[in-house]
């Protein structure tokens, strides 16, 4: 009988670390493997520099298994995860240092939420396609231009990293690494047992355009924000809206940008593929009728639309969303 492997995971702790980003991928590892009928199949310790207590982010305290030395004195485990939280924010240099040291050895290095700008700091991630939470991707674009930021994805797979957004993505993809190593019987087991999706599409984007975009302060240009939200089969085009803001199209796409960080167009992109998200997740509506009512006009329209954006049609991110 081929003897299967048991894959070390070891966590890597720290002051302000963000509790959910260490207990929820280990929930999700250990009830994979129960899932799989191997209870043995990771073998997952925690680890601080010097192997004391750290204090979480909210003020939890926890007692890792061992030290970072320690932990790694016979060998690189085959998966580091590196969380986040607002330790992340000023790193202690020990700690990037060792990451510097003992990252590039691992067979499969993840980061959830902000633990990215920690495996930045160190060096491993210039030259990936990384995604970290949204609201650190700025940060960690400007002070490392090595790295291709993306923002929109829930996480990101490139070659032996992986990367989530914010805090609960970390479980989305714990349960892409289950599926992977386990099978997705396994993953979908211990999905269920955790009340989740398996799983959110690593690219389904990371928040709303009302949170993605900001509001803009110049009332007319707010208005126009209002009514594409609550119109968006209507004609958005930007001589249409500059219209209904009473400025030349020229001049209110110049404002919109300057207001908001966006450009009408992509605005309104945003906008109706929301829109038909919503639809497809809590109405009986057809694909056809959902993309008249999102503005795309027709069903093919809207599912270029989504294949480029979330890289899935919409029968299928129906099939994995829609709420009875």
């Amino acid at each position: 009988m081929t003897q299967r492997p048991v894959r070390s995971v070891l966590v890597v702790l720290f002051e302000g670390v963000q509790s959910l980003d260490v207990t929820g991928p280990v929930e999700v590892f250990v009830g994979g493997a129960r899932a799989a009928g191997r209870p043995d199949a990771y073998e997952i310790r925690t680890a601080s520099l010097d192997g004391g207590p750290v204090r979480t982010h909210s003020g939890l305290r926890i007692l890792p298994d061992t030290s970072l030395a320690d932990a790694v004195a016979g060998g690189a485990p085959h998966t580091l995860l590196v969380p986040g939280g607002e330790g992340t924010r000023t790193p202690d240099p020990a700690l990037v240092d060792w990451l510097r040291t003992y990252a590039p050895s691992v067979e499969r290095l993840v980061s959830v939420c902000t633990g990215a700008l920690l495996l930045a700091e160190a060096g491993q991630l210039d030259g990936h396609r990384v995604t970290t939470h949204w609201v650190a991707c700025e940060q960690l674009a400007r002070d490392h231009p090595a790295v291709t930021v993306d923002p929109e994805p829930i996480f990101v797979r490139d070659g032996r990293l992986a990367t989530s957004a914010g805090v609960t993505a970390g479980i989305d993809l714990a349960l892409a690494l289950v599926e992977e190593d386990l099978g997705r019987d396994a993953a979908l087991t211990v999905a269920r047992h955790l009340v989740v999706f398996l799983r959110r599409p690593g690219n389904q984007a990371q928040f709303s355009t009302q949170l993605a975009a900001q509001t803009a302060r110049c009332e007319p240009l707010r208005d126009v924000q209002h009514w594409i939200a609550e119109h968006p089969e209507d004609d958005l085009s930007v001589p249409a809206l500059a219209a209904r803001a009473r400025l030349s199209p020229r001049h209110f796409a110049r404002a919109f940008h300057a207001e908001t960080g966006t450009t009408p167009g992509r605005y309104v992109d945003r906008v109706r593929l929301e829109h038909a998200r919503r639809l497809l997740e809590e109405s009986p509506q057809g694909v056809q009728e959902v993309a008249r009512a999102a503005g795309y006009g027709t069903a093919e329209a809207m599912r270029r639309a989504f294949v480029k954006a979330l890289g899935t049609a919409p029968a299928d991110y129906r099939r994995r969303f829609h709420t009875p």
